[in-house]
């Protein structure tokens, strides 16, 4: 696995556009499309070009049209032969492909990082029991690996969309000049190889046209996505800091927390606000891209500017950080996250269940009995670890009076049974169906994130691997030409 800093190195458009004129100089010189001495004059000016390029306050030049000049500044206009068979959108939808290639394996790895920390968490707290929530109110026991899971199923929706992607957009627009191809017998193959691309892009108008806007469109909703999916999860810590007892919060000081001014007692979640913060940032600038190539012909600038772009792929990859940050400095209270659970009445629903599957009761009126009981409990404020048996004989007594009356009026659950369908931790226990928050589940889907994980890791390594590998060949192939 790369670490997220180590795949950051990112390569300017004067980066691609150099390297696509050393690439023409090997690839036509192999071709017999430019004579020798032709090849050995532009490897020259190239490799002056990218001298003077290197100093410091160079004006890297992000355009063709700009670096030509500096190129036959430093060689002579016969150099220009090596432009025959391009154009300048070809040259730069090659470029901005590769350039959001680049951004898009760097978030990648931030991203991996993430679901790599989930799964570490779920790992460690198979056995902590938490409440669950639907419509904002608690619903039901689970354990807090089981939740983790959920989530990061979410995550590595996100993260096959983006291996789908990488594959996609493994591409090289050079051969397609400005729309539709051109009558110099240009090698496309071997360009895209040299350029460390699976292949050439199939259509020459696609190449041009709308696969350098598609490019940050399709990565723009993959980052979209996954920054609602961050949001979410940071929204539910959230809610525990209007709590007086949080059973999950930030582990104080540094970067996680910062105190109040006036109000000594609090203890401000300054990085999960900033966190979500960020994710707002990485959906405004989701929406940003669909909004400049929205209603725009193809063959159009709006879309296509990798300083825009670069603004979405920048605030992604740093989200994705700063949820990584976020993840590590969570501290959970199991005893207090079962202390709420018992608090509540979100074990209700499996005495309703028990009923019907250990005694053969309807489940609808078990459900009656139970929702009766919670409302008992509750406007006489007895919590589940204290309701007494006799008082649940009382109302199962009624409900079967009143709506059942063919059944028998005799609870048929023990006392000792009743308590135990109570049980948060047994509850979570006794699930049986496949993907729930069952021991045998959780570990079984947790060998499977894993190993998903790993194969996102393993794809991403190997198109950095053969991108490095290309460009390394290029310049020695470049350098025999110097």
């Amino acid at each position: 696995m790369i670490e997220p800093e180590a795949a950051t190195l990112l390569h300017d458009e004067f980066f691609w556009i150099s390297t696509i004129n050393k690439a023409t100089v090997v690839v036509e010189s192999k071709s017999g499309l430019i004579p020798e001495a032709l090849a050995r004059l532009a490897a020259r000016g190239i490799a002056r070009v990218e001298a003077d390029m290197a100093q410091p306050g160079a004006k890297r030049p992000s355009s063709y049209i700009a670096y030509e000049p500096l190129l036959i500044a430093a060689t002579s206009p016969e150099v220009t032969a090596i432009h025959a068979g391009r154009s300048s959108q070809d040259i730069l939808s090659s470029a901005r492909i590769a350039i959001q290639r680049e951004r898009a394996l760097a978030f990648a790895a931030a991203f991996d990082a993430v679901i790599g920390r989930f799964l570490d968490l779920a790992d460690a707290h198979r056995n902590t029991i938490v409440p669950n929530y639907t419509n904002g109110v608690a619903a039901q026991p689970n354990s807090w690996a089981h939740e983790l899971l959920g989530i990061t199923a979410g995550l590595l929706r996100d993260r096959e969309r983006l291996a789908q992607y990488l594959e996609r957009f493994d591409m090289c627009s050079m051969g397609a000049t400005v729309l539709n191809g051109t009558g110099w017998p240009l090698n496309r193959d071997g360009m895209a190889k040299a350029l460390g691309f699976a292949r050439p892009v199939r259509s020459a108008f696609d190449a041009t046209c709308i696969a350098p806007v598609d490019v940050s469109l399709e990565f723009a909703s993959i980052v979209g996505s996954a920054a609602i999916h961050a949001g979410s999860f940071l929204n539910e810590v959230m809610v525990q800091y209007a709590e007086p007892r949080p059973w999950i919060l930030l582990s104080e000081g540094g970067d996680n927390t910062y105190v109040s001014s006036a109000m000594p007692q609090k203890r401000n979640p300054g990085l999960l606000n900033n966190c979500r913060a960020d994710c707002s940032d990485v959906v405004a600038e989701m929406n940003a891209v669909f909004l400049r190539v929205h209603n725009v012909v193809p063959g159009m600038t709006d879309g296509k500017s990798t300083v825009k772009n670069g603004r979405m792929s920048a605030a992604a990859t740093s989200m994705m950080e700063r949820f990584l940050k976020v993840l590590n400095a969570l501290r959970i209270n199991p005893e207090r996250a079962l202390e709420e659970l018992n608090s509540d009445w979100t074990a209700s629903q499996e005495i309703a269940d028990r009923l019907m599957r250990e005694h053969g009761l309807p489940f609808r009126i078990g459900h009656h009995m139970a929702s009766r009981m919670v409302s008992w409990a509750r406007a006489n404020n007895v919590l589940p670890l204290n309701f007494p048996y006799a008082e649940m004989q009382r109302i199962y007594r009624e409900e079967i009076t009143e709506e059942f009356p063919e059944a028998s009026p005799e609870l048929p659950m023990s006392e000792a049974e009743f308590h135990e369908a109570l049980d948060p931790r047994r509850i979570v226990e006794g699930r049986r169906t496949a993907g729930s928050a069952a021991p045998t589940e959780v570990s079984a889907m947790l060998a499977e994130d894993r190993a998903a994980l790993k194969r996102f890791e393993d794809a991403a390594d190997a198109l950095r691997a053969r991108e490095a590998a290309a460009l390394l060949e290029l310049n020695r192939c470049f350098g025999a030409f110097l």
